[in-house]
């Protein structure tokens, strides 16, 4: 489980393909610190590490996460948002993020506002998803509230340190992100059949 607060922001060094396999060289400041095995989150997709050489390790997505988020698109150069599970007697920061993007998204505008930043995404509503307005949404690893809420679209504010320390400030109109909708909202919205 992960809370969504970035530690670190990873580069992509290679990517090898193996099958419909696709395994990523990350290059990271907390790659020598990371253990065969151990789950990390990668642009908010849980990923186990299958090898750590110096300051990269190296990852592995098979092809229902490649179709399910932004990974399939990346290449070398990239960026991705890093997160390590979180610990048992740590504090939680953000929200509830498993590391299961439920799809992808788009954005369509990004507006600075004096100092911050205003970014809007849209979705495919007919997959299931919904957004809650002042709810938590996890955008590419990144706990975060949305506002503006509608049945496929939503907005969220960016401050200045998340912009500078995560890939925000990286993101383009027409990019495609991952998104991983709030886990309660997903059980409510099932239990009371959609």
């Amino acid at each position: 489980m992960f809370t969504g607060i970035i530690e670190s922001v990873g580069e992509i060094e290679e990517i090898k393909i193996e099958g419909t396999n696709k395994h990523f060289l990350v290059a990271s400041n907390i790659s020598n610190e990371l253990k065969i095995d151990q789950s990390v989150s990668h642009n908010g997709v849980c990923l186990t590490v299958t090898k750590v050489i110096e300051r990269r390790h190296w990852v592995t997505a098979i092809d229902e996460t490649l179709q399910k988020s932004n990974l399939g698109k990346c290449i070398a150069g990239d960026k991705l948002n890093l997160e390590r599970c979180m610990l048992a007697n740590g504090r939680f920061d953000g929200h509830i993020v498993q590391g299961h993007v439920d799809q992808t998204g788009v954005c369509t505008n990004i507006q600075e506002v004096d100092g911050s930043w205003l970014f809007d995404f849209e979705y495919d509503a007919s997959v299931g998803n919904l957004t809650v307005e002042k709810g938590s949404i996890a955008i590419n690893g990144v706990s975060l509230t949305c506002f503006n809420s509608t049945k496929n679209s939503f907005r969220v504010a960016i401050i200045p340190y998340t912009f500078e320390f995560t890939n925000f400030h990286q993101l383009k109109i027409n990019q495609s992100v991952n998104l991983e909708f709030d886990v309660i909202g997903k059980y409510v919205k099932r239990i009371l059949g959609n």
